[in-house]
């Protein structure tokens, strides 16, 4: 084979080009530190839930608009350790977020409000779908259908997680139905 290219050489010629694509000239500066965040569910042990009676089903409950609490930026330069801030999201028969309660929160000292607050905005702009209780029954031909359905209010608590790392900060949650 006269014209190929031999693998090792291949290999290397494009090992150097992604080496030479991470080095850095010292005249580039950082980028600016910025924060994301993210959440997951969790149900504390004493989580009280509606009792259905036979022939009710529930659906429902679950979000389809999360905005992502922003790391707070005067927090960020001193990059403190992580910080876990648990807060119970009060959601209407609509599926707003009624309200969120702050565990602890009239004992934290300023830069943990500033944790508070970011989870409070955020929080505050969910939305889900409405949890329904849908009751079933059965007509004369055994045919199922709903007779009554009726919306309720839930709450869920999600503990949400602000990381700092190098400059750069992280913040995620977690969620449990009450």
């Amino acid at each position: 084979m006269a014209g190929a290219i031999p693998t090792f050489r291949l290999c290397g010629c494009m090992l150097s080009l992604l080496l030479a694509g991470c080095a850095t000239s010292p005249h580039q500066s950082l980028p600016p530190a910025s924060g994301d965040a993210s959440w997951r569910v969790v149900v504390p042990p004493d989580t009280v839930r509606y009792q259905l009676a036979l022939g009710e089903v529930s659906s429902g409950a679950t979000p389809f608009k999360r905005v992502t609490p922003v790391y707070p930026p005067s927090v960020l330069a001193h990059c403190p350790p992580p910080q876990e801030v648990p807060a119970l999201l009060v959601v209407d028969e609509q599926g707003k977020v009624d309200e969120v309660r702050v565990t602890g929160e009239a004992q934290a000292d300023a830069s943990r409000h500033a944790f508070v607050d970011a989870v409070r905005v955020a929080a505050l702009q969910w939305q889900f779908n409405p949890l329904t209780i849908n009751r079933w029954a059965a007509d004369v031909d055994g045919n199922s259908h709903v007779v009554d359905s009726e919306a309720k209010p839930f709450s869920l608590v999600y503990v949400f997680r602000f990381a700092c790392h190098a400059g750069k900060s992280t913040v995620s949650s977690a969620a449990a139905q009450r």
